[in-house]
């Protein structure tokens, strides 16, 4: 058991370690491991054959060759066993294959909690830090309608819309997630620590940071590519044209996520930004907060299914076929669920139903959702 543990340790020694080179990014290590062939052996190739993999260049080479901060990685090893605190590589199953889709997500995650990160349906809820009553109250509303479609429902652990979302989400017994700008070892903003206590019951805290890494100014935009990645739908509740919320918009666009906004009065500070993203079509426009389960086919109300096999050319490729009889198991299914479980890439996934739905076999729903014809 000793031995065992040991070797967890070892490894994930090195898992950390590769997140704290300078100069590495989090595309530029998976590169590296790739290459290399294991996390590990980054770290024992010369320099020379350091420099043949794709986007190194002699600065980050060096930076790899010059490593030797392991007593402040084993340090973090030991709060991380002292903690309970999970983590998840990318190359886990237990890392949200949600984002693994995404090229510059984090390598690590550290979490706190019991959500899991795969469950079938997320939104993020994003916002302004200067939330009004009208705002407070839609996020209320719609969290207690997506009550019984067991949604985990992920933000920022921020003033304003951020914090109304987790609250309203412990209120009606959903699952709730706040990903930090910081370390695990510290709360911010403090007045938050009694939500965030709770959210460890019910959900959790996720954040890419070590233990002692402060809420610096820059960490917020980066940690928004998480909120934005590992959604299924984001909506913005009330924004401005500038800030946060409008980065993770904008993020998750770039993600081909679903994302929804909730429109406000013209001229209401709070509301321009919302108002802009449905204006230039970035977002789709929430009036009341069923729009939502009914964009994302996530609505209560169920239409009975007919158990009729529908008639199939006899030319269909073997890809083909596996995609139809996906979608008669399942009904329907996002592309994203489709290309992880499928072992496709979405690009040639997506050229796939194409064909299909000119063939007349499958038919595209709201939210980015397929099923048969």
């Amino acid at each position: 058991m000793q031995q065992s543990q040991t070797k967890l340790e070892q490894s994930l020694l090195y898992q950390i370690a590769i997140t704290q080179i300078p100069n590495v990014g989090d595309v530029l290590a998976k590169n590296l491991i790739s290459y290399c062939g294991g996390v590990e052996d980054v770290f024992k190739q010369k320099k020379q054959k350091l420099l043949r993999v794709p986007g190194i260049g002699e600065k980050a080479a060096q930076s790899i060759i010059d490593f030797n901060n392991f007593s402040r990685i084993e340090e973090e090893v030991d709060f991380i066993m002292r903690n309970q605190i999970k983590t998840h590589f990318y190359l886990d199953n237990s890392y949200s294959w949600r984002l693994k889709h995404i090229a510059d997500a984090p390598c690590m995650l550290y979490q706190q909690g019991n959500a899991n990160l795969n469950t079938e349906k997320i939104i993020g809820i994003v916002g302004t830090r200067k939330s009004t009553i009208y705002g407070k109250h839609f996020v209320d509303e719609l969290t207690e309608l997506l009550s019984d479609t067991g949604c985990l429902v992920v933000s920022g652990l921020a003033l304003g819309i951020d914090i109304q979302s987790h609250r309203a989400a412990l209120k009606h017994h959903l699952p709730t997630v706040g990903v930090l700008a910081h370390g695990l070892d510290r709360i911010y903003p403090f007045e938050h620590i009694h939500t965030a206590n709770k959210m460890t019951e019910n959900g959790g805290l996720l954040t890419e940071y070590m233990s002692q890494t402060i809420p610096d100014k820059e960490n917020f935009p980066t940690r928004n590519r998480i909120v934005a990645g590992m959604c299924d739908i984001l909506l913005v509740v009330e924004s401005g044209l500038k800030g946060g919320a409008m980065i993770t918009a904008d993020l998750a666009n770039g993600y081909n996520k679903d994302v929804m906004a909730v429109p406000g009065r013209v001229g209401d500070l709070y509301s321009a930004g919302c108002n802009y993203l449905i204006k230039h079509n970035k977002a789709a426009i929430v009036t009341q907060p069923k729009d939502v389960l009914e964009w994302m086919g996530w609505s209560k109300s169920k239409t009975k299914v007919l158990n009729i096999q529908p008639q199939l050319p006899l030319d269909l490729t073997d890809t083909e076929l596996q995609v139809v009889n996906y979608l008669r198991q399942k009904t329907k299914a996002g592309i994203d669920n489709m290309s992880f479980e499928l072992k496709m890439n979405q690009p040639t996934l997506s050229s796939l139903l194409l064909g299909l739905e000119m063939q007349g076999l499958v038919r595209t729903l709201p939210g980015k959702q397929y099923e048969l014809s």
